[in-house]
């Protein structure tokens, strides 16, 4: 992936009046870290948002304030409830040469045979992954061929991945990231929450019921 670059300024405008700035078409930031204080900044809001998209939480990005570009991370994000534009954005400054935790995206690529061929269900539980390295050896995603997924039962493992040079998984290998499984175990399972949710159901109406006898009889003794 290309090097991606955002430009940003300081801002003075903070609390209510940020409002202000997103009509102008400014994002509202902050950048903290190594080595600095946080320093409230705006982003150009279609810059950034591109930016942000394409880099997700792993990609290092240049940020460049004034004369000065730090290497930072996409933090904490704030959007719009329901037209989820950005409102917001915490930008983490890094140092190049210290190793640091941060979750990976998982892309899979091609297809189970045992999907294909078999009928089988994929089940995905894990969708993203915790790994450790030095920032320049972050993977921006980790992606994962399902040609090995050949039988039913059949599953892909942290333990399974190579992450690359100086990059660490920090989940256990024995965690399950994939497997396919039988289409009936899949109806097996829906059926079983369906008998929780009836059973669940049906408490609160035993209950009100007691309750409505003991009433009825306080009532019947009081006459």
């Amino acid at each position: 992936m290309s090097e991606l670059i955002l430009n940003a300024e300081r801002r003075a405008a903070t609390g209510k009046k940020v409002k202000a700035l997103r009509r102008q078409g400014f994002l509202p930031a902050v950048l903290y870290g190594t080595g600095i204080e946080s320093i409230p900044i705006k982003l150009d809001l279609k810059e950034a948002s591109k930016v942000i998209s394409a880099a997700g939480g792993s990609t290092v990005v240049s940020l460049k304030v004034g004369k000065k570009t730090h290497q930072v991370l996409v933090r904490d994000i704030q959007r719009h409830v329901i037209r989820r534009d950005l409102l917001h954005v915490d930008l983490l400054k890094i140092a190049m040469d210290i190793a640091i935790r941060t979750e990976v995206p998982v892309v899979f690529v091609g297809e189970s045979p045992a999907v294909r061929d078999l009928g089988g269900l994929l089940v995905t539980e894990l969708f993203e992954i915790e790994v450790e390295s030095l920032p320049a050896f972050l993977p921006d995603r980790i992606t994962i061929d399902l040609e090995p997924l050949a039988e039913i039962n059949d599953t892909i493992t942290v333990g399974d991945l190579s992450f690359g040079e100086g990059v660490e998984a920090i989940n256990s290998p024995d965690e399950v990231i994939t497997r396919v499984i039988y289409q009936a175990e899949e109806e097996i399972e829906e059926e079983e929450e369906l008998e929780e949710v009836i059973s669940v159901e049906v408490e609160p109406e035993v209950v009100e019921r007691g309750k409505r006898e003991e009433e009825e009889g306080e009532v019947t003794k009081s006459e």
